[in-house]
């Protein structure tokens, strides 16, 4: 939810702005002139001090990257500032990566003023890296909420709010790689054996079968294999993992032993019949 004193901002400014830009781009103006655009904006649209809160010319390992947010003594945003005209290639996000890393700061802005790239520095061996979000100022819409929220994203008042974290964090968790694979865990298998029983009047069904087919001729392959899916993957077998420990760990039980068919078939046979739901009423 964006605050209504950022919304009211963002009503005044982001008109007046993507004029600026307009203006800008047909006068095709040089990088030092967009850099001084971009901090404007970075005042008047995104709410930050423009003399306490924005650096200019941060200094990394002998060289500088455009501009800094820099609150409280921390580093929140490493900005690379590009000229209007140039659109924004892999050896410049390459640059500001490069910047970061090497100041530690985690997130990075990418932009030409009209492009405005969101990045989360993964410190990994090698370094990588998260797209988390990309707006283009001039189709911003001051009255869409979801182009607020976008926006807020990089406004000074989302940092207090973890914002950009939160959002960055929905991402890396509803994504194809992760919903590969909890579809294929125990979890989720179990609940396609019953509810496959329950349609098929009983018929077993070994969840090695139901796993086969969901990976073989439901899920597409580039969900299930590479660097992202494996990572996916070990992130849900870690979740599960610590998820069944605990409670046992809490009450001293024992692993329980792994159900088989014919196991299942008799706990079938000995337990009751199922009572209807109740009629709903209105």
């Amino acid at each position: 939810m964006v605050p209504k004193r950022v919304a009211d901002r963002l009503g005044r400014s982001v008109g007046k702005f993507q004029q600026v830009l307009q203006l800008a781009r047909d006068r095709d103006v040089n990088e030092s002139d967009t850099v001084s655009i971009v901090k404007d904006m970075l005042a008047e649209v995104f709410g930050y001090d423009k003399y306490m809160d924005i650096t200019s010319e941060f200094a990394v390992r002998g060289t500088y990257c455009d501009l800094a947010i820099k609150i409280d003594n921390k580093v929140e945003y490493m900005i690379e500032a590009k000229a209007i005209g140039l659109a924004l290639k892999d050896s410049h996000l390459r640059q500001a990566i490069e910047y970061a890393a090497n100041s530690g700061v985690p997130w990075v802005i990418l932009t030409n003023g009209v492009l405005w790239q969101l990045y989360n520095i993964r410190f990994e061996k090698p370094i990588n890296f998260d797209l988390v979000c990309s707006i283009n100022f001039m189709q911003i819409d001051p009255t869409n909420d979801e182009h607020l929220h976008r926006v807020y994203l990089l406004c000074k008042e989302g940092l207090s709010k973890d914002a950009r974290e939160q959002f960055h964090e929905k991402l890396l968790v509803v994504n194809r790689f992760v919903l590969g694979a909890l579809i294929l865990g125990d979890e989720v298998l179990a609940a396609i054996r019953r509810e496959l029983r329950k349609l098929s009047d009983g018929v077993l069904v070994d969840a090695e079968e139901i796993s086969h087919v969901l990976a073989n001729e439901v899920l597409k392959r580039d969900v299930l294999e590479g660097d992202e899916a494996g990572k996916a993957q070990a992130r849900v077998r870690r979740f599960y993992a610590k998820s069944t420990r605990r409670p046992r760990e809490a009450t001293g039980e024992k692993e329980p032993e792994s159900a088989t068919p014919e196991t299942e078939a008799k706990s079938l046979s000995d337990a009751p019949p199922e009572q209807a739901a109740p009629p709903q009423t209105d």
